[in-house]
């Protein structure tokens, strides 16, 4: 990604939620069913093994936010998404979550901006079943 930018290493809170857990402090093993899920349809493999239970089912997620992304703020993108999406877009915010599918340990690993930095409009929303089904009622 050539136009990464304003990258945030969230280690040293991973660090400290670690310590805290280790100690019986936290429970930090508590993913959300819906981001299991997504972990389990959608996640990357990471190159590092879980450092809760030590098994090798830690996957990453990439979320994407921004205004210029309109309805497709929130999605969840791969690495050649992020790429083609980096020359489309002026600027966007990706998440990176690291989860655990085994023991539902997950943390916000970095953020950083993607973009070219031009200035765009959002794009349209398109129309779905339920606009319709809406405009019938008027």
């Amino acid at each position: 990604m050539k136009t990464k930018r304003g990258f945030i290493d969230y280690s040293l809170d991973k660090r400290a939620t670690l310590l805290a857990l280790f100690r019986g402090v936290v429970d930090a093993c508590d993913a959300d069913p819906y981001l299991m899920r997504a972990a389990k349809y959608h996640g990357e493999k990471a190159d590092r093994k879980c450092p809760v239970c030590k098994k090798d089912s830690l996957v990453e997620l990439r979320y994407t936010f921004g205004d210029q992304l309109g309805q497709f703020s929130g999605r969840i993108k791969n690495g050649d998404e992020l790429n083609e999406m980096e020359s489309e877009f002026g600027e966007f915010s990706v998440y990176v979550v690291e989860v655990c599918r085994e023991c539902s340990w997950n943390h916000l690993c970095s953020t950083y901006l993607l973009g070219d930095g031009r200035e765009r409009k959002a794009p349209r929303k398109q129309r779905t079943l339920e606009d319709e089904d809406f405009a019938s009622l008027k």
